[in-house]
């Protein structure tokens, strides 16, 4: 499956472009509809509609259309309906001349001096009736989908390129784990003789203790130090960590909750790491750990 992005945006016009059908060159007369959509990232789907009077009704269907598509994310649905184009005069309803003959009428009765309606008057509120199409249910339905089509197009689009940059971050990671993994025994062995060194000479300058009782102690000193430095562990689970990452990535779907979390765990083992850094070098690593951590944590929270 893809790896969907939470970041994308769609839109849609009903009748756009050419070749109207019949219903659809109604629907430029009276009215043009227009959808779009936008999601952000969110722990959950929060979804926002913003909606004229006339399309209020349509939210329950809206919302059903868009939870049947997406599972996480700040989804904002707007929707509008635009008055018919310059140059598509619609015939005025019969309902609507009577509606307006009737306003005139009372209008006139308060204020005889008023002028009356003009054929341009008439026209022009026509244009901006959409009182013709009453029902947009089916065409909204049919455009929401459409334009959330395109959305999710645009999701998977931005997913993909997420995919490839925590892959890129992976391969980082690993090259750093195998870059710590042998400094830790190198740095032990240094340590040891260093201890050994240090208590010989010490022995030979008071005349203490014979040297094997030197040598045990300095021996006891390397391994404490040993332990003390040992990444080992840290080194263990930040592979195992990195490997369920690359598993999920491939695998694609719903895996933003799950890599969250287990980007958590790398950073808690990259700081480990750098805590427990007893040279430069270690030190280094565990600091250009965090930072691709970091990297991938940003990235990680915009896939759903």
């Amino acid at each position: 499956m893809p790896v969907y992005s939470m970041t994308g945006y769609a839109s849609g016009q009903s009748g756009a472009g050419g070749g109207h059908t019949d219903a659809e060159a109604k629907a430029v007369a009276t009215g043009r509809l227009g959808v779009e959509i936008r999601s952000v990232n969110s722990r959950f789907l929060d979804l926002t509609f913003k909606l004229p009077e006339e399309l209020r009704q349509h939210e329950p269907l809206l919302r059903e259309l868009l939870t049947a598509q997406l599972k996480r994310g700040k989804v904002e649905l707007r929707a509008a309906i635009e008055s018919g184009a310059a140059g598509n005069v619609g015939d005025p309803s019969t309902k609507l001349l009577q509606r307006l003959n009737g306003l005139q009428d009372h209008v006139l009765a308060w204020l005889p001096g008023a002028r009356e309606l003009s054929v341009a008057d008439v026209l022009r509120l026509a244009a901006g009736d959409t009182s013709g199409k009453s029902d947009w249910s089916a065409d909204l339905s049919e455009l929401t989908t459409r334009t959330l089509e395109g959305l999710v197009t645009a999701r998977e689009r931005e997913g993909a390129r997420l995919a490839t940059m925590l892959q890129d971050h992976l391969a980082q990671l690993r090259a750093l784990v195998e870059q710590a993994r042998p400094l830790v025994p190198q740095l032990v062995e240094q340590q040891r003789n260093r201890f050994l060194e240090r208590w010989q000479d010490a022995m030979g300058a008071t005349g203490g203790p014979p040297p094997e009782a030197a040598q045990d102690r300095a021996l006891t000193e390397a391994t404490a130090f040993a332990i003390r430095i040992d990444v080992a562990e840290e080194l263990t689970r930040l592979g195992s960590h990195l490997d369920e990452i690359e598993r999920l990535v491939k695998k694609g779907g719903e895996i933003g909750k799950r890599l969250d979390f287990l980007i958590q765990e790398l950073h808690r083992e990259a700081n480990t790491l750098g805590s427990k850094s007893a040279t430069l070098e270690l030190t280094r690593i565990g600091v250009d750990m965090k930072v691709l951590v970091e990297q991938m944590r940003e990235q990680v929270q915009n896939i759903e």
